[in-house]
């Protein structure tokens, strides 16, 4: 379902812990990813570029590039899913081929009150945003420490990613404030069928 946020902030549904899995979030429960503005929000939002960074020059085709990648992370993040190895041989070239070209290069300017803040020094190109994610990805399948920290969300029709950092590693949801509110609630909903009947 499209919707029209070209103008509208892009805002986290929650911070994933990486910003691959953060892409990955941008198809739930509609697809984020639809249209320009939308995805220029999303990458300041995401941090793959400074606040403030000028993407008056992004085209309707990096909308697409940026869910193909989406699309290749998922595959391989998913191993045990419906994919076969040929998708995941693809879905691995692609990333590698991705992560192969230039990040944007940050520069320090000094502001007029003396400190320091980071800048791009011209707007970055799609394929060097898109480095910027496929490089992250490389990071998260290649560091088996954080590879084993990776978990699905376990709310009903929610198929978020995410890595989980907490104590003890028994984050159950993508977000305690909307799957893990959902399932309280219907666990005691349960209940009280139970205690009427």
């Amino acid at each position: 379902m499209a919707r029209d946020t070209a103008t509208a902030p892009y805002e986290l549904r929650f911070d994933a812990g990486r910003c691959c899995l953060d892409l990955l979030a941008t198809s739930h429960p509609y697809e984020h990813l639809d249209a320009v503005g939308p995805l220029c929000a999303w990458i300041t939002g995401a941090g793959l570029v400074p606040p403030g960074t000028p993407l008056g020059h992004a085209d309707p085709g990096w909308p697409s590039r940026f869910r193909e990648l989406r699309s290749h992370i998922g595959t391989l993040i998913r191993e045990g899913g419906d994919s076969g190895p040929r998708a995941h041989a693809h879905a691995l070239a692609r990333l590698n081929e991705l992560a192969a070209v230039a990040t944007p290069a940050p520069r320090a300017v000094r502001q007029e009150d003396g400190a320091l803040a980071k800048e791009l020094g011209e707007g970055p190109e799609c394929a060097a945003l898109l480095a910027v994610v496929a490089r992250d990805a490389v990071e998260l399948l290649t560091d088996p420490v954080a590879r084993a920290a990776v978990r699905e969300c376990a709310g009903d029709d929610c198929p978020i990613v995410y890595l989980d950092t907490s104590r003890g590693r028994r984050r159950r949801w993508c977000s305690s404030e909307t799957c893990g509110n959902r399932e309280r609630v219907a666990r005691h909903r349960r209940r009280a069928a139970l205690t009427r009947s």
